[in-house]
């Protein structure tokens, strides 16, 4: 039995759409309002609808093609079919690295939530700060770790345990941020808060501090759920149908959700509080400190509870994603082979979920408050769009008798568009954002090379080739945003307004050149000659 058919296909449409769900609403819905408040204040609700809007022509790409090939982790594996293994390699690990990170900061949502509770213990988990970005103490850390185990453990036996478990976990989450949402706004809502500016005084519409909030608040982090339903086609009985069921479905829902509680964030906090304006808001359980200026303590003690719920579906779900996402790489033969091993009765790559595990310990002591951490991952999250757009276009050309359960119409159109989006956002990032990404890009090329070279080097001046469009785009992205305007922390040599459209056509211009890029590699090769012989 190879490891791929030892992969168990027992995920529903259902249980599918509810993997992205759980997902997308985790320790997004606790934080994210509050801190896409703190930048960009009313105009908050604008970020969310723009980052919806712009994850919906990303995942459009990632649904075709997580349709095309329904193998686990397959989202990491789609540049290295298109474009060969370097760009595989750097797409893959910024994807890893996205996704990974998600675990300990679920934990350290919980545990966040947790140190507002009416005990002094409580209180010594979380250490606040002037800037909005406190962080866990060392006891605060330990109970994040047992978290980050726990959701370990209920996936380590099987993935139908994991998905029966996530479904119900999410239907509790679904619920809980919709009836918070509808209490708040039912027991005090202010709409003079929403002419209250970002730092106090009157609101001023202000775009650059929407779109910063786009990219960093944790609406990208929040939204990139998505994909966990793409990681997990391999594991799908219909992949064809329930793929993109589980993508638009869950985007969708999320989104109603999260607007509905950026509104009554911004209405139920106290307009005396605002003095200041919205940045210089500082909690460490928002919605639930809201409840309880507003005496509704039933609703803190629910949201207290959820604080353990919605980041522990999420940690669950990812936990089990990010070993998919490394089973894959194995099978792209840029990791050891030991992490691709399969457990024969469980249908679970075990090694790889032990390695993820030592990696959250390392980013959850290393990242100790949520802020921190969602910064972080929002834009490696960026980074992990750029390469699906180029590849679902590439492989209709290099690919083209392969078997497409889903060929979404129009794609010739949507997948730039996706692509300019994506870059966009990353440019919103802010500098020095984007230069820490880069070099975070850079770091794991050594082990890429010792692959390359104890393979003899075979064939790697072609894979090169295939990978100098994405390297030439960094570098060029990573220039124009120390160059741009200082409402994005650039230094001002491209003013306001015309360092975005340089962004944009310097994207389009990097997509022509990745379609160009694109050759038929040998992983497309032996894929095609699978698919067409099933």
């Amino acid at each position: 039995m190879t490891n791929e058919s030892a992969i168990r296909r027992d995920v529903g449409a259902i249980a599918l759409m509810f993997t992205g769900l759980g997902s997308i609403i985790g320790s997004g819905w606790l934080f994210g309002a509050w801190r896409a408040a703190q930048l960009a204040g009313p105009g908050a609700i604008y970020a969310w609808i723009i980052g919806a809007v712009v994850i919906l022509f990303v995942a459009l790409t990632y649904a075709e093609l997580g349709a095309m090939f329904p193998e686990s982790g397959g989202s990491v594996r789609y540049g290295h079919y298109s474009h060969g293994s370097l760009v595989g390699f750097v797409a893959g690990w910024a994807a890893w690295i996205a996704i990974v990170s998600v675990i300990p900061v679920e934990a350290e949502a919980s545990v966040q939530y947790m140190s507002s509770w009416p005990w002094d213990w409580a209180h010594a988990l979380y250490v606040h700060a002037n800037n909005g970005q406190g962080e866990l103490t060392l006891p605060g850390l330990s109970i994040a770790a047992v978290l980050v185990v726990v959701y370990f453990l209920l996936n380590f036996w099987s993935v139908k345990v994991f998905a029966g478990t996530n479904s119900a976990i999410t239907f509790f989450k679904l619920i809980i941020p919709a009836v918070t949402a509808i209490a708040l706004i039912s027991t005090g809502f202010h709409w003079e808060n929403f002419h209250v500016g970002i730092h106090g005084g009157e609101h001023v519409g202000n775009p650059a501090a929407i779109l910063t909030a786009v990219a960093t608040s944790g609406i990208v982090f929040s939204y990139n759920g998505f994909q966990s339903p793409v990681n997990l086609a391999g594991e799908a009985r219909n992949p064809g149908r329930s793929v993109p069921f589980a993508i638009f479905g869950s985007i969708a829902l999320s989104t109603v959700v999260y607007l509905m509680l950026q509104m009554a964030f911004i209405g139920t906090v106290a307009p005396e509080h605002l003095h200041e304006g919205w940045a210089a808001l500082e909690y460490s359980s928002p919605f639930a400190q809201l409840a309880l200026a507003l005496n509704l303590n039933w609703l803190a003690i629910l949201l207290y509870s959820d604080a353990f719920v919605s980041p522990s579906g999420t940690g669950t779900t990812y936990t089990a994603t990010t070993a998919r996402m490394i089973y894959a790489m194995e099978r792209s033969g840029t990791v050891p082979a030991i992490l691709g091993r399969v457990h024969p009765r469980f249908g679970i790559p075990r090694p790889a979920m032990w390695f993820n595990l030592l990696v959250s310990f390392i980013f959850l002591f290393f990242f100790r408050g949520w802020g921190k951490l969602a910064a972080v991952i929002s834009v490696a999250t960026i980074i992990t769009y750029l390469v699906v757009p180029v590849s679902v276009m590439v492989l209709r050309r290099t690919a083209p008798n392969m078997h497409r359960p889903l060929r979404v119409p129009g794609l010739h159109i949507l997948a730039p568009i996706a692509f300019v989006l994506a870059t966009l956002m990353l440019f919103w990032a802010r500098w020095p954002h984007t230069g820490e990404i880069m070099i975070l890009l850079i770091l794991p090329l050594p082990v890429y090379l010792y692959y390359q070279a104890k393979g003899q080097w075979s064939g790697f001046a072609r894979h090169l080739r295939g990978a100098w469009w994405l390297i030439a785009y960094l570098a060029a992205v990573a220039a124009l945003s120390w160059a741009g305007s200082k409402e994005f922390e650039g230094h001002d040599y491209i003013p306001y307004g015309w360092d975005q459209l340089c962004v944009a056509l310097a994207a389009l211009a990097f997509y022509l050149w990745g379609l160009h890029s694109g050759w038929r590699t040998p992983a497309v090769e032996t894929a095609e000659s699978g698919s067409t012989g099933a």
